[in-house]
């Protein structure tokens, strides 16, 4: 089913922009748009952040692996290395932490009109999308590259169904969500 939308290019961006929107809207309703809520977050005093972000990842992982397992939908994982890893953590933490914002909640601050995240947010995407582009020869060839792990899944280097390793990763957040809500973080 899914994999009919993939040469459908203009049907592709409508879903994006839908999806877009129900994101940033539920980015806004969780209260992670708001500069305080993730300056808390950097700080740890608010772990709002965190509780939306491992949902994320709970209802995603389960949403993927059963559509995957279903036949509806195919995983295409991008290769990977140590080096590009710590180039991307490198980039978006200082944007993070000069800002107050990442990339998915700055849409969501400019959505509401704020100001801060229009000009230093969105500026600050474009000049550094700009930079990066500018040195990505150089980095890919000396920087990038190192410490490459290819484009396999958790699953696939441990030689198991997709599953053992999805429910053991979902309890375990979950298990963490209940301990940080008993602990009143």
């Amino acid at each position: 089913m899914l994999t009919n939308i993939h040469g459908k290019k203009g049907l592709q961006l409508f879903l994006g922009l839908g999806a877009g929107f129900c994101f940033g809207f539920l980015l806004e309703k969780g209260g992670v748009t708001r500069y305080d809520v993730i300056v808390g977050q950097l700080l740890l005093k608010d772990f709002t952040v965190v509780k939306i972000m491992l949902s994320a990842c709970v209802t995603g992982m389960l949403g993927v692996h059963l559509l995957r397992s279903l036949g509806m939908a195919q995983l295409h994982p991008k290769p990977g290395s140590l080096g590009s890893s710590m180039v991307g953590g490198l980039i978006f933490g200082l944007g993070f932490a000069t800002l107050g914002y990442c990339p998915g909640t700055i849409a969501g601050a400019v959505g509401q009109g704020w100001l801060d995240a229009l000009v230093g947010g969105l500026a600050g995407i474009i000049i550094g999308a700009g930079l990066f582009a500018g040195v990505y020869p150089r980095l890919r060839q000396n920087i990038l590259a190192k410490g490459d792990f290819g484009d396999k899944t958790i699953p696939q280097v441990l030689k198991v169904n997709p599953w053992a390793a999805v429910v053991p990763v979902v309890v375990l957040i979950m298990l963490f969500l209940y301990w940080m809500e008993k602990k009143g973080l």
